[in-house]
C-alpha cells in the first residue's frame, strides 16, 4: 500500500529539493520485500536516483540495504547479491552467512551450566530455592541468540571494502544512519550519527539486525546492542530532522486483513481460504500479535511527523493487508526468495498505478516524475521469468482484473481532490 502524508504544505522548495529513505526491518523476508519494491521504484520514477539521495535511515534488515545504497550499489545490484545470489563474489549473500548456529555462544553459555546447577542446588538445599526460581537461574545458560552474526559482519565487510565504497561512515558521501537498541539502556543508538560514527558499518549492521533471540546482542565499546526496531519502526525522524523535503519510507510488515478471501492465494499455488488466523496455529496468531504491534507504533508515528513536519512529504510503501503471499511465507525462507521478490515488485509497481494521479501531483512537486510507460508495460519483471516459473505470472484475466481494480483506486483517490477543487472553485465565484 502506498500513503501519502503532509502533502504540498504550501512552502517554498529549494532548487533542488533533498530527498531521503528510510528502511524498516522484518528479518530477510523484509529485505527481498524493500529490494523488490526498491527496484520498481526505481525504474518507475524518474529523475530518482537510489544511490545520490541526500539522506538514508536503515532499522535491521533494512540497515543493510541502506548501506548498500549509500555504497553505490543500485536497487539491481542489491537484487542480484542477494536475490539471485550472482555477480562478483565478493557481493554475494548466501544463507550460510546469516544462518550460521553460533556455536561459540552455546559453548560460553554451556560453560556456565555446571556453575548455576551447584548455586541452584545450594539455595534449594538450605531453602532460600524455588522449583521456579532454579529454573530461572538455569535459564542464564541458554544462548541469547540462535544464529551467529560474525559471518554477515565479515561478508559485509568485504561488500564494502570493494574499490569505491567505504565502510567507514565518515567517508561516504550520502548521510546513513543505522539504529540499534542498547540493550541495557533500551535507548535508541544511531550508527552513523557524530560521536556515533567511528564504528565501522558493517558492524553496526550486524547489531541493527540483532533480533533477540535469533542473533546475540553485538558487543560494540563495550556495550551491548540489539534489534534497533526495539525503540521505533522506521526511525524516519532522523531524516526529517536533517530538512528533508520528501522522505519515502518502505516497511515490509503488515497486518492480514483476514476478511477478504478473494485474495487469499499461497504465492505460485491453489487458492486457499484463511477465514480465521487462529487455525493457523501460534505461528500464524504470533505473526499477527508481532506485526499489529509493529505497524500500530508506525502509524503512530507518522501522524506525529505530520505535526511535527509539516513541510515534509512522507510517502509509505508497504504490502497489502488483504495479501497473503508475504503474510504467510517463512521469514527466513531463501528458498522463496525469488518469487517472493518478484511479487514484491509487481505488487509496488500496481501500487504506483493505482495512486498515479496524486502521485504525480506529489513527484512533480519535488522535481520528480512518473514514468507511465515503465508503469503500464507488463512485460517487465524483476526476475527472468524462467527462474520464478510459469506458475508465478498472472493470467489474462487476472491480468485484467487487476488493472481494474488499479484505475478504480486511482478515480478513487482522485474524486476527494476534485471535489475540493470544485467546492474552492464555486466559493471563488460567489465570493466574486
Amino acid at each position: 500500500m502506498v500513503r501519502e502524508a503532509a502533502v504540498s504544505r504550501g512552502r517554498a522548495r529549494r532548487a533542488a529539493p533533498r530527498v531521503g529513505l528510510a528502511l524498516a526491518g522484518g528479518g530477510p523476508l523484509g529485505a527481498i520485500f524493500e529490494i523488490g519494491a526498491l527496484c520498481a521504484l526505481a525504474e518507475s520514477i524518474g529523475g530518482l536516483d537510489f544511490t545520490a539521495l541526500d539522506g538514508y535511515v536503515g532499522v535491521s534488515a533494512g540497515g543493510f540495504i541502506a548501506a548498500g545504497l549509500a555504497n553505490g550499489m543500485t536497487p539491481r545490484a542489491l537484487a542480484a547479491s542477494f536475490i539471485e545470489n550472482r555477480g562478483p563474489r565478493e557481493d554475494v549473500i548466501r544463507p550460510s552467512h546469516i544462518f550460521r548456529p553460533a556455536w561459540a555462544e552455546y559453548a560460553r553459555r554451556a560453560s556456565r551450566l555446571p556453575t548455576l546447577a551447584a548455586q541452584a542446588t545450594w539455595r534449594d538445599a538450605i531453602g532460600r530455592g524455588s522449583l521456579l526460581g532454579a529454573f530461572e537461574r538455569l535459564g542464564r545458560a541458554l544462548p541469547a541468540g540462535l544464529f551467529s552474526s560474525a559471518p554477515l559482519e565479515r561478508r559485509l565487510r568485504e561488500v564494502f571494502s570493494v574499490p569505491g565504497r567505504t565502510n567507514d561512515f565518515r567517508r561516504l558521501s550520502r548521510r546513513l544512519v543505522l539504529v540499534a537498541t542498547d540493550l541495557d539502556t533500551g535507548e535508541a543508538a544511531p550508527f552513523g550519527e557524530p560521536g556515533w560514527d567511528h564504528v565501522p558499518i558493517s558492524q553496526a549492521v550486524a547489531a541493527s539486525a540483532a533480533l533477540p533471540g535469533v542473533f546475540p546482542p553485538v558487543e560494540i565499546d563495550g556495550q551491548w546492542y540489539v534489534d534497533g526496531a526495539l525503540k521505533k519502526t522506521l526511525h524516519a525522524r532522523v531524516l526529517l530532522d536533517m530538512g528533508m523535503d520528501l522522505v519515502i519510507c518502505l516497511n515490509p510488515l503488515v497486518p492480514f486483513d483476514a476478511s477478504h478471501p478473494s485474495r487469499h492465494r499461497v504465492l505460485g499455488g491453489a487458492a486457499e481460504r484463511i477465514p480465521h488466523l487462529v487455525d493457523g496455529g501460534l505461528p500464524l496468531v504470533l505473526s499477527q500479535t508481532f506485526r499489529s504491534l509493529i505497524h500500530s507504533r508506525l502509524e503512530l508515528g507518522l501522524k506525529g511527523y505530520e505535526s511535527s513536519h509539516p513541510g515534509t512529504d512522507l510517502l509509505l510503501f508497504e504490502p497489502d493487508q488483504r495479501d497473503p503471499e508475504l503474510f504467510v511465507a517463512n521469514t527466513f525462507a531463501f528458498s522463496m526468495r525469488r518469487l517472493l521478490a518478484e511479487h514484491a515488485y509487481q505488487h509496488t509497481r500496481s501500487d504506483l498505478r493505482s495512486r498515479r494521479s496524486e502521485l504525480r501531483a506529489t513527484l512533480r512537486h519535488h522535481g520528480l516524475s512518473l514514468d507511465e510507460a515503465a508503469l503500464d508495460d507488463r512485460r517487465r519483471t524483476l526476475v527472468p521469468r524462467r527462474r520464478v516459473g510459469a506458475r508465478a505470472q498472472p493470467s489474462p484475466a487476472a491480468h485484467s482484473l487487476r488493472r481494474l481494480d488499479e484505475l478504480l483506486n486511482d478515480l478513487e483517490s482522485t474524486l476527494p481532490a476534485l471535489s475540493a477543487r470544485g467546492a474552492a472553485s464555486r466559493g471563488s465565484r460567489r465570493t466574486a
